[in-house]
């Protein structure tokens, strides 16, 4: 398994990881708040298992090896070579965390690649304990979220003489930048969604910085100040950086460059006047003013500002455009010898595609599917109007925002498609409708040219359908529904478009999900995981596909459900484009159950991958896919 973990470059709140955590001793301190982003640039990896051993081979920035260094998965041998210091001591202190809450064996690690820059404000010593962690999680399936890589990343660093601060592990989250908020020993995450693609500089200065003698002298400063310097850190590193912060959380929000430019620049001027005389030596830093004060890019950028714990370690400047981005370390490579890396924020990508599976024979509706394909059965909807299975999933998609469909249907059946959505009735009966009638008529129209059809040459399982479609879909995250289903909404928003808004809120794959008694489950795929927003949002931990009662009480259980209650998959999917990878290596290397190619082992390798939620959709899902379902749904639909 391959794995990279990048940097994180703290854009706004820096220190204030450490200060929020003095309001155990002194509730007067306020909160700290602190944006961070991961880097385009980290540590590269390939993992294994290994019997007995952790072992860690890496590559320098300089592209020198290392290693192997090797030590037994024992937990006092770990911890004994954690204390000693050094960047193998990062990868031992993890292991000893991880071994100590979890039963795991050994671990192979080859850090074939690192292309981050350290000692500069990155966290790259986050970076390799958030790896260690992830590895173990992904290897062993110890069902951890990102939230719990990250925890486990800094327990590992700090059995180590490192002395981090919490928001160095926020790299556990990847290129999605977060807001972290600091208060004692508790610690919360928000993640952003950037309205629109932001372009950074990160500066190498080229120079040296203590950072041990910066928190030395900072923290002296805590938990009571002593004279007005003492205040003046204080109170930076309070309300004016938690104020400037959230401001800048608001401008990315709303993708608002220029705005967070110019905070940039007044953080910078404030924790110069306030912070730096707390350590002049080291916060003074020349190198640091001499990048932010370069007139050569001025008309390029929109502001700038230290890195980390600041001093002349690194500098960040946000850019008006990708152009602007090279030309910066352009002129920075020339006029100051510095060594420049670009950093990219893109904005969430807004998914615009459906596909839906309409490629099954419908045997357990024979005779009747021979007849009439069971997308096509005729179903009455809330306006009282009888209209084609299909034609309903359809419409939710649209209504709810999505611009493109896809129907993946068995290559014969393409002309029935196309003519029910793509052709008019002959004439002489287009004559004989209603003028409601040809309002509808024109509105199918209008909706089948959103309509793309793709042959599944053979019915090869739920997986195989949806694989079909990775040429059409392209790079970009899409939503899947079932074509034998039809869903309604408990409240005015379309279930789609509840699921899509989740979407935007975690910025990661999202499925939608039921409350299902114990007694039906075995017909359904079932999650479990951990409350991310109470009755809302679920962390998932878990997919497994139509498990047995006994299992589901063992494993399944989510905390606040009744008993013998569980969470089933509502059969709406926003899914990323990583999905195809997975599909691909189960088609290729003929991975099949139960003798197809599935999507559930899918979803959960997504989900140890890059993370999914769950969210509980305020609304029912009817099934037409047996005679009984259908029958019932026949009955419900309408009112519904």
């Amino acid at each position: 398994m391959k794995l990279f973990v990048p940097g994180r470059v703290c854009l706004f709140g820096e220190h204030t990881d450490w200060a929020g955590g003095y309001r155990r001793i002194n509730g007067e301190i306020e909160k700290g708040h602190a944006l961070i982003c991961g880097t385009n640039h980290g540590i590269h990896a390939n993992i294994e298992p290994h019997p007995t051993k952790l072992i860690l081979e890496c590559t320098l920035e300089d592209g020198t090896r290392e290693g192997p260094y090797e030590i037994p998965m024992e937990r006092e041998a770990l911890k004994t070579e954690a204390e000693k210091g050094g960047f193998f001591s990062y990868a031992a202190g993890v292991a000893y965390q991880v071994l100590t809450h979890y039963r795991v064996r050994g671990l192979k690690i080859d850090n074939y690649l690192t292309d981050l820059p350290v000692k500069k404000g990155l966290s790259s010593s986050a970076a390799i304990s958030v790896l260690v962690a992830r590895a173990f999680n992904r290897i062993y399936d110890l069902k951890m979220t990102t939230r719990g890589e990250m925890e486990y990343g800094y327990m590992g660093e700090v059995t180590t003489p490192s002395r981090c601060g919490r928001l160095d592990q926020g790299c556990a989250y990847g290129n999605r930048p977060v807001m972290m908020t600091f208060d004692g020993d508790a610690l919360d995450v928000d993640e952003v969604t950037v309205g629109k693609d932001m372009f950074f500089v990160i500066v190498d200065l080229c120079a040296e910085k203590d950072t041990k003698e910066i928190l030395n002298r900072l923290n002296h400063c805590y938990p009571f100040a002593d004279d007005d310097m003492q205040k003046g850190v204080q109170e930076y590193l309070g309300k004016i950086s938690a104020d400037i912060t959230k401001r800048a959380f608001d401008a990315l929000k709303c993708g608002d460059a220029e705005e967070v430019g110019k905070l940039m620049t007044e953080a910078q001027a404030q924790f110069d006047e306030k912070v730096a005389p707390a350590c002049p030596h080291e916060l003074n830093a020349p190198e640091l003013h001499k990048v932010l004060d370069c007139e050569s890019i001025k008309s390029f950028i929109y502001g700038g500002k230290g890195v980390g714990s600041q001093g002349d370690g690194a500098a960040q400047f946000i850019v008006k455009d990708e152009a602007a981005q090279e030309k910066v370390a352009e002129i920075l490579g020339k006029e100051l010898n510095k060594k420049c890396l670009s950093l990219n924020i893109p904005s969430g990508r807004r998914v615009r595609k459906a596909v839906i599976p309409a490629a099954g024979f419908g045997t357990r509706l024979f005779p009747a599917s021979k007849a009439i394909k069971k997308e096509l059965f005729p179903i009455i909807d809330s306006e009282g109007k009888i209209k084609p299975v299909i034609m309903v999933i359809v419409e939710e998609a649209v209504k709810s925002g999505i611009e493109e469909v896809c129907l993946i249907v068995q290559k014969a059946d393409i002309p029935l498609f196309e003519d029910f959505f793509g052709s008019p009735p002959p004439i002489e009966n287009y004559n004989k409708l209603s003028s409601e009638g040809k309002e509808d008529n024109d509105y199918l129209l209008e909706l089948g040219r959103r309509v793309t059809f793709v042959p599944q040459e053979m019915q090869d399982g739920f997986g195989h359908a949806v694989y079909c479609a990775r040429e059409w879909v392209g790079g970009e995250p899409f939503l899947l529904m079932l074509g034998d289903h039809l869903y309604a909404s408990d409240n005015d928003i379309p279930c789609v478009r509840q699921l899509m808004d989740a979407y935007d809120k975690v910025g990661t794959s999202v499925v939608g999900l039921k409350m299902t008694e114990g007694s039906e489950i075995h017909h359904f795929g079932c999650v479990t995981g951990t409350w991310r927003e109470q009755n809302s949002i679920l962390d998932i931990t878990e997919f497994s596909e139509k498990p047995d009662l006994e299992y589901a009480r063992n494993k399944l259980h989510v905390e606040g459900l009744p008993e013998d209650m569980f969470f089933s998959v509502f059969g709406q999917y926003i899914l990323q484009p990583e999905i195809f990878d997975y599909l691909e290596e189960h088609i290729n290397h003929n991975l099949r159950e139960r003798g197809e190619f599935q999507l559930t082992s899918c979803l959960d390798q997504l989900r140890q991958e890059d993370g999914f939620e769950g969210y509980v959709v305020k609304g029912r899902r009817f099934d037409i896919g047996n005679p009984e379902a259908f029958r019932q749904t026949m009955i419900d639909f309408r009112n519904a």
